[in-house]
């Protein structure tokens, strides 16, 4: 039997990324964010419980650019992990699975994410 050198998988250079597997990646890094974020959260927390020195330095820190920034990324990843995560428990159910679906409701995900972040933070200065 011959021996063909071939990869047994699609290489790079054939392989075209999707809509589908880029919105998955990208679901993935924003529930690794918003682990990391989680400890800012936390950090917030226990500076309210720590006093008003140590809420006042929370907020500082908090309040620069930097951290309205990263602030902002985070909900911006909650507001998208929410909503890929809603599309996946109809995936879960079996519907929404042939690609023009997929894809028509990932790019719904994109808009509802940017809807809910944009409202939140409307909201969060307003009020």
């Amino acid at each position: 039997m011959p021996v063909h050198q071939r990869p047994l998988s699609p290489h790079l250079q054939i392989y075209k990324p999707q809509f589908t597997s880029f919105t998955s990646i990208v679901h993935r890094a924003t529930g690794v964010f918003l682990s990391i974020g989680t400890i800012a959260l936390v950090y917030w927390l226990s500076a309210i419980a720590g006093g008003q020195e140590s809420y006042a330095t929370a907020q500082g820190l908090i309040g620069s650019w930097i951290g309205l920034l990263l602030l902002f990324a985070w909900s911006v990843s909650l507001f998208y992990h929410l909503a890929n995560g809603i599309r996946h428990l109809f995936w879960d159910m079996g519907h929404g699975l042939d690609i023009k679906t997929a894809e028509a409701n990932g790019k719904l995900v994109l808009v509802m994410t940017v809807v809910l972040t944009g409202l939140a933070w409307l909201l969060a200065f307003i009020l």
